[in-house]
């Protein structure tokens, strides 16, 4: 970017940035989540209340959870999960009441639920999103939306035929902070744009991926098979849902976990639709452990010229060897 003849500086970008950081938003270090803001007190009537199931109780999904019961009205009435310590802790954080089934399908199958957030292993997200749908369920899905690209149209057409709502779950599209750098670059207080450098280094174990894993996993209190779905059958091996962000199987490694949020903060903020040219590398460089995805990873990205922006190059680079960051 290139500020010389524009009286805003950098640093007083990154004043008013910061400034909007300090407005209300929450990072926690081990669980990518936006706490909603605060809302004014209000009643909302039985009638207008929301009641959502959770499809994928681990941290990632209990954090969305708890985030969307905050708002006034929507309260979690059903939990699926492969693995029963996480459907026990589920009623003990909403309830007895809460139904709670190894078996998304009955989730799905239940009329007391009008939406689901699904935050199962990547290899799930396709199509437990497109059964919901059909199911007549509004559906939120973390990112990314699908493992394969050829399953990306198949979302998309359910979304379509049935009219519900699909939301993806990439956070920095709801964030102030990158409200207010997208209000700040359509002003032109950033300059005129020719590069952009993003990072998500990390130095921890759990930024690693390396989360803890349950000392009562045992074939009995986990649903091995149904974990599984159509990916490659192997015998129980419960670091393989545990850390399942470390295989090809299951994930998509950094440039679906991690990656994604970047293109998805940046792309917001210029209304972009993407690069022409990709080149990346990178490889397993630390963290030998069993993982088949790279632990080092960087992408270079060329855009071209659009009515919303010039045409510009953007780095991205991931560091899990030596990063800086915390757990991320």
């Amino acid at each position: 970017m290139n500020d010389s003849n524009n009286p805003k500086s950098r640093r007083e970008f990154l004043k008013i940035a910061a400034a909007a950081g300090a407005a209300g938003v929450s990072l926690p270090s081990a669980v990518h989540t936006l706490e909603a803001r605060q809302a004014p007190a209000q009643t909302v009537s039985p009638g207008d209340g929301i009641q959502i199931a959770l499809i994928g109780a681990g941290g990632q999904g209990m954090g969305d959870a708890r985030t969307a019961t905050r708002i006034p009205g929507v309260k979690v009435v059903a939990v699926a999960d492969v693995y029963d310590g996480r459907l026990t802790r589920a009623k003990e954080i909403w309830g007895n009441d809460t139904f709670t089934t190894r078996d998304y399908r009955e989730v799905l199958a239940r009329p007391d639920v009008d939406a689901v957030i699904i935050a199962t292993p990547d290899h799930h997200h396709a199509h437990i999103s497109i059964d919901a749908m059909k199911a007549g369920k509004d559906v939120y899905v973390e990112k990314p939306m699908i493992q394969d690209i050829e399953e990306g149209p198949k979302v998309i057409e359910t979304a379509r035929a049935t009219n519900r709502i699909l939301q993806v779950g990439s956070q920095r599209v709801s964030s102030i902070i990158y409200a207010k750098a997208r209000e700040l670059y359509k002003s032109g207080a950033i300059g005129e744009l020719n590069f952009v450098e993003a990072w998500w280094h990390r130095n921890t174990a759990m930024g690693a991926w390396q989360y803890t894993i349950p000392p009562d996993a045992t074939p009995e209190t986990v649903d091995w098979d149904r974990f599984l779905g159509d990916a490659p059958k192997r015998p129980f091996e419960p670091i393989r849902l545990f850390r399942w962000r470390n295989y090809q199987d299951y994930g998509t490694g950094i440039p679906g976990d991690l990656f994604v949020h970047l293109f998805s903060g940046i792309h917001y903020v210029l209304d972009s639709t993407g690069p022409t040219r990709v080149m990346s590398t990178g490889g397993l460089r630390y963290w030998k452990d069993g993982r088949d995805v790279p632990d080092i990873f960087v992408g270079v990205y060329d855009y071209p010229k659009t009515a919303s922006h010039p045409a510009f190059t953007l780095q991205l680079k991931v560091n899990f060897a030596d990063g800086g960051g915390g757990d991320g």
